[in-house]
């Protein structure tokens, strides 16, 4: 009964949004974010993400365009730089300039030349309107203090058609490490963040477990 009323409430708009506070505390201050970044700049943290996989996963094609939503450091930029390309463009989205110019810097030194930065803010990811076939949000989704406004950023970015890619943590316990982390640090689960997202213009045409018991990777389209 509960949850049929939390549905409804949903589906009319009068759910009050679940704020990503403690999510973000971490990345509150320049300092903050300076230590976050020694983490997210990790070496290992590609084959951590799974980031082929990742990849593989969105079907990306030479020429295509993609959105990487919360670049950070900019660890997943080669891959989907050489995923669509010369020809094709990945757009680098941060809400935190200091996190940009990392990524910025980190891009240079890997040589890609197909990789626009764009300095959004937590209400709209600022890119070109239907700039890209793909948005992919990877362990940034749950951050989102303003899901609906950002959605609604994301469908006028994206092409008909288009595809926003969110790979997060499931909201139990042990899916963050061992203990209750995730419980701690994400918004919604599997099943509310869909609920959220087709109530924003979207509709869920695929979903795996990214990682199993931990991570999922569901797939909206436009």
């Amino acid at each position: 009964m509960v949850a049929s009323i939390r549905i409804l409430l949903l589906l009319a708009g009068l759910l009050p949004t679940v704020v990503a506070q403690k999510a973000n505390q971490d990345y509150s201050t320049p300092e903050k974010r300076a230590a976050q970044a020694v983490s997210l700049s990790d070496p290992d943290r590609p084959e951590r993400l799974k980031a082929q996989a990742i990849v593989d996963s969105l079907h990306l094609k030479p020429g295509m365009s993609v959105a990487d939503i919360g670049a950070g450091a900019g660890i997943m930029l080669p891959f989907f730089s050489k995923a669509v390309g010369g020809s094709g463009t990945v757009y680098a989205e941060e809400i935190f300039d200091d996190f940009l110019a990392r990524a910025r810097t980190y891009g240079g030194k890997q040589g890609l030349k197909n990789v626009e930065f764009v300095l959004g803010t937590e209400h709209d990811p600022k890119l070109p309107e239907a700039c890209c076939d793909v948005a992919v949000a990877v362990h940034v989704y749950h951050h989102f203090n303003y899901p609906a406004e950002m959605l609604a950023g994301l469908r006028r970015a994206l092409k008909p058609g288009g595809r926003f890619v969110v790979i997060d943590y499931y909201r139990r316990p042990n899916a963050m490490g061992t203990g209750n982390m995730a419980l701690e640090h994400m918004r919604l689960d599997f099943e509310d963040v869909v609920k959220e997202i087709e109530v924003n213009g979207f509709k869920l045409v695929e979903s795996h477990e990214h990682i199993p018991g931990k991570q999922y990777a569901a797939t909206f389209q436009r």
